[in-house]
């Protein structure tokens, strides 16, 4: 009986739920239990002795209930005891300090007794029936969000355990999962088929079959990508529109059914083929062919306005190097007139008679051309002085114009605001889009735009004012552009364009949160307590900082009261680095990159997650050997043609990107990097490396194939295409990853990032470069308890803001000027910014679709003027903590240093086809941004798992090893892994990892960021 004890739970033995098992959260013993979980799982407190002293009598008993109550913690349900680890079981006899050869009482009567002790104790509900009804209510109501039958069974365990019910059989929810999955999907089909009409049935059967003209059917063309936003691809998606509107309101046939459900299945339909489609039933194919239709609708409708940003944007770009080419053709009209100003001055200084001044005044004028000559020279000049562009937008606007209003016409286009100005002028310019006439009288009014536009717009004609009317439309489609940015007009039926308002938690649902959140983030609960606490905080550092300056060696204010920064020092490296990096070399193999990825699968088990889009088990038997085959050709931008090549015809190039299409999504990879991650963060030597609250985050640059609607030219990194924006942990490790447009200002999505971070990791301070921040950022970041700490090259250029204007500062006040805190603001809008936060928190909006309407300035965004003027107080306070902190700005130095190493590592595992992006669907280039990301974290784990396993032998050998030397090393190693050849998976020639973390013994510093690391300095 010993013996039985001891038997492990067998690896090999799988039968059809097995592989459900390991996608799921359903707790199960871990195959080879580390000390560290030992200790922290399965070690008896106190509690747990004084129970089993008073419920149990002999040793024998004792070890056996304490074996059960340590593993009912950990897997909420009984196990056979034959299953139970020996290391668990060896464990609690150490612990409990009993005789080597003591034998667990475990006698079905003993058992029987036990459980229903423990039963008692722990307050179980053990009826089977009972559980499997929570069970089924639970994954009832996650199946009408939800597909896979994984996910129905965690949203079950989890409200199991929230009713303190005993886990059933792994087995039983797993049928039950199917059951109900089945039941709920039939139950859509069926509605949604009911709603659509024989006629329209038979126009959605149509959409699978091959044009006349071309083997490819409506059904492929609804699921192209939008290309570049040229006039004719803009004119091509506004027909694309029309036909799709000219199906009527398709969320009638979804109506009811989950957005997330909705998407889901549009998301199925597009991995299939016509073919794959017609092997469904009926109600099956039409709800899938409608979900397709519904979400084709609204992401069309998204991407009509991003290409009329972008042409807006183009036009207006254009204008303004048409200024500066006028401003460049006129210099020398300029220097006339100063040189004739000059005489003037001069005659008049000369002349001492007031009538003789006059007389040479005039004789200037006249040898120079006349009063009326130098007039229009002036008149010419000034039109172009400053920057007012406005004017020859006209001119590059008529070959724009048939198009433009094509969009506002086709889009329901409305005022998130009682504002209607906007809306008003663009009835107007509908109303005479027809209408030859180049004047219009004026009667709108114009208070949606500027002075500069408003000053081009109106003229005066026989007493009456009028509008130019080219350049009245293109004054309010550039209003329009604007606007739709800020948030101020939305897009009725869009995503990316809606009502941002209607996405926040109502007030009523978030007022009774607020209390809590403030307390989590130690802020006052109340408008009038969080402007003063702010205005506490603000004046307090400042106060301390100008205390502080005259010791303040490294700050330095020149006479005309301008800040400057003294460069950083570099750290010199640790003596013995080289000497260490070049030992641990010599220890650790070489191998291919392919079997890195093997080698981390099979240590975390990150393939689980992915698996077909319907849920199914994988039909084919080296499914897990495809996907792996699958991450590699994408994550290193072979592509499957490519990858093909190399597998010598173990694989064709559409058998991979069948994997791609239909076992892979951008989530599924996200789940698999979270796997990385966590097994990342469990080992001891990434401690030593970084502090795991801080992360860092900055863009590359992916070049992408021309005709794409993302790709543009980048201003900062001067290449076309689009940017991977990553977040980085301070000990290395990938946290997560966007893709995103050249043109999108990298700081909308900072904070994403850190909330969609699911991971161990969890940072609560960011840092970035210039491109990541702003104001509002700053204002949200502090209100979603995150420390904005970025690296800003032109931090003297940045608004100093004072608590009042009667503060003066005896050596800091010339950085503030007369910039003063709008107090009032912030305290107003305090109702307004909490419903921001708290609906960030509850998982409605994400942070970048609210920055996105933040980012851009607006005279009616109440919430852009609430964070702008919270920002104010938080970056003031940050600029003054960093000019007087130099061990700060060393830490933001090495934060960011990291993050460019991060890209330098990613570009080298992404080595193929030059790094272009060929894909054009967005979602396809978010996957490979993911693939590329997953790919390099496992490199950066395998490292872990060697350097560490390294160092032990290093350790063992007699090595001294110093806390500096090994916190300088880096993860990001290339040199003994291999990239090139044919690629091959090799079960028995692959090893397998050894998870064992440092053997030897490091003193962990008091503060990890105290340890200076080198790389990048």
């Amino acid at each position: 009986m010993a013996h039985a004890w001891a038997v492990a739970f067998s690896v090999g033995r799988r039968n059809w739920f097995m592989a459900s098992i390991e996608r799921t959260v359903y707790p199960r013993f871990t195959r080879a239990p580390s000390v560290k979980e030992l200790r922290e799982i399965y070690t008896p407190t106190p509690t747990d002795v004084a129970f089993v002293a008073t419920k149990a009598r002999g040793p024998a008993q004792k070890f056996a209930l304490m074996i059960l109550l340590k593993v009912y913690q950990r897997l909420h349900y009984f196990p056979d005891p034959q299953s139970i680890p020996g290391a668990l079981i060896s464990h609690i006899r150490a612990v409990m300090n009993l005789p080597n050869d003591l034998v667990p009482d475990i006698s079905p009567a003993t058992l029987y007794r036990y459980y229903g002790v423990l039963r008692e104790h722990l307050e179980l509900n053990s009826q089977g029936k009972h559980a499997r009804h929570v069970a089924a209510q639970a994954m009832h109501a996650a199946a009408q969000v939800m597909e896979n039958p994984a996910d129905l069974i965690n949203a079950a365990i989890e409200t199991l355990l929230v009713a303190h019910c005993e886990l059933p059989a792994f087995s039983t929810l797993d049928r039950i999962a199917w059951r109900i999955r089945r039941l709920v999907n039939r139950g859509i089909y069926q509605r949604v088929f009911a709603r659509i009409a024989e006629a329209e049935q038979q126009a959605l059967s149509r959409l699978l079959e091959p044009d006349e003209s071309s083997p490819f059917t409506t059904f492929d063309r609804i699921k192209d990508a939008p290309k570049s936003a040229s006039l004719t691809h803009l004119d091509e998606w506004l027909n694309r529109l029309s036909w799709l509107q000219s199906w009527g309101t398709t969320e009638r046939f979804v109506e009811g059914v989950r957005s997330s459900k909705i998407t889901r299945l549009a998301q199925e339909a597009r991995s299939l083929y016509p073919s794959d489609l017609l092997d469904f039933s009926a109600p099956r194919r039409l709800t899938l062919l409608a979900c397709l239709l519904s979400q084709a609708t609204v992401s069309t409708k998204d991407e009509i306005i991003q290409m009329f940003l972008k042409r807006m944007s183009k036009l207006t770009e254009k204008a303004k190097q048409e200024l500066l080419r006028l401003r460049e053709e006129e210099r020398a009209i300029t220097e006339h007139l100063i040189e004739v100003f000059a005489d003037v001055v001069q005659a008049s200084t000369d002349a001492q008679d007031p009538t003789d001044r006059g007389m040479h005044i005039r004789e200037v004028l006249d040898r120079e051309g006349g009063e009326m000559s130098l007039l229009e020279q002036c008149e010419q000049v000034s039109a172009h002085h400053g920057d007012r562009y406005q004017p020859f937008l006209k001119k590059f606007y008529g070959s724009h114009r048939k198009a433009l209003f094509r969009v506002i016409k086709t889009l329901d286009l409305r005022s998130t605001t009682s504002d209607q100005t906007l809306v008003d002028a663009m009835n107007f310019i509908m109303a005479n889009e027809h209408n030859p006439k180049q004047y219009l009288e004026a009667t709108l009014d114009l208070s949606f735009t500027n002075k500069k536009w408003q000053r081009t717009i109106l003229v005066r004609r026989k007493g009456k004012s009028w509008y130019r009317r080219q350049h009245l439309e293109t004054c309010v489609f550039s209003s329009l552009a604007d606007e739709l940015k800020s948030g101020d007009i939305c897009v009725i039926g869009s995503e990316q364009f809606a009502d941002y308002r209607d996405q926040l938690l109502p007030w009523e649902m978030c007022e009774p949160k607020v209390a809590a959140y403030c307390q989590q983030l130690s802020l006052p609960a109340t408008a009038e307590g969080l402007v003063e606490h702010l205005r506490t905080w603000l004046t307090e550092v400042a106060a301390e900082v100008d205390r502080t300056r005259p010791a303040n060696q490294e700050l330095m204010i020149n006479e005309k009261g301008e800040p400057s920064l003294k460069r950083l020092k570099a750290k010199a490296q640790p003596a013995g680095l080289l000497e260490l990096e070049e030992a641990l070399h010599a220890k650790i193999p070489e191998r291919h990159l392919l079997d890195v990825v093997v080698r981390i699968e099979r240590l975390t088990g990150f393939g689980r997650h992915l698996g077909p889009l319907s849920g199914n088990e994988p039909k084919a038997d080296d499914a897990w050997e495809r996907q792996i085959l699958a991450i590699f050709a994408y994550g290193t931008n072979l592509g499957p043609h490519q990858m093909a090549r190399h597998l010598r015809g173990t694989l064709n190039a559409d058998q991979i990107a069948h994997i791609n299409r239909r076992h892979i999504t951008a989530e599924k990879l996200d789940a698999a990097l979270r796997d990385v991650k966590n097994c990342f963060n469990r080992y001891t030597l990434p401690h030593y490396w970084g502090d795991e609250k801080r992360a860092a985050s900055d863009g590359t640059q992916y070049e992408l194939a021309e005709e794409n609607l993302l790709a543009e030219k980048h201003i900062r990194y001067g290449g076309f295409g689009g940017i991977a924006y990553h977040h980085v942990s301070d000990m290395y490790i990938l946290l997560f990853s966007h893709f995103i447009g050249c043109g999108v200002h990298e700081a909308i999505y900072l904070l994403d990032g850190l909330i969609r971070n699911r991971s161990d990791i969890k940072p609560s301070v960011i840092h970035a470069d210039t491109h990541g921040q702003n104001l509002p950022v700053f204002g949200l970041s502090f209100l979603l308890g995150i420390e904005l700490m970025p690296r800003i090259r032109n931090w003297k250029d940045l608004r100093f803001y004072r608590p009042s204007k009667e503060v003066v500062y005896e050596h800091i006040d010339s950085l503030f000027h007369d910039n003063v805190i709008d107090w009032n603001l912030i305290e107003t809008h305090w109702q307004d910014l909490l419903q921001v936060v708290i609906s960030i928190q509850e998982g409605r909006v994400l942070p970048s679709m609210l920055l996105r309407k933040l980012g851009t300035s607006s005279r009616k965004n109440r919430l852009y003027q609430a964070f702008y003027a919270l920002g104010c107080v938080v970056r003031t306070v940050f600029l003054l903590t960093m000019i007087s902190d130099v061990k700060l700005r060393e830490v933001i130095h090495r934060a960011t240093n990291k993050m460019e190493q991060y890209n330098a590592l990613e570009d080298w595992v992404r080595f193929a086809r030059g790094g272009v992006m060929y894909e054009h669907a967005f979602d396809e280039q978010e996957k490979q941004v993911k693939y590329t990301g997953l790919l390099t974290n496992c490199v950066i784990l395998d490292n872990t798992v060697e350097i560490s396993a390294a160092l032990n032998a290093l350790a063992q050998e007699g090595y001294l090893l110093s806390i500096d030397e090994v916190a300088a090393l880096s993860p990001y190693q290339t040199r003994h892994i291999k990239r090139f050849g044919n690629y091959e998976i090799d079960f028995e020639a692959v090893p397998t990892l050894n998870a064992d973390d440092l053997t030897f013994t490091l003193e962990p510093p008091s503060d990890p960021s105290a340890i200076e690391t080198v790389q990048g300095d």
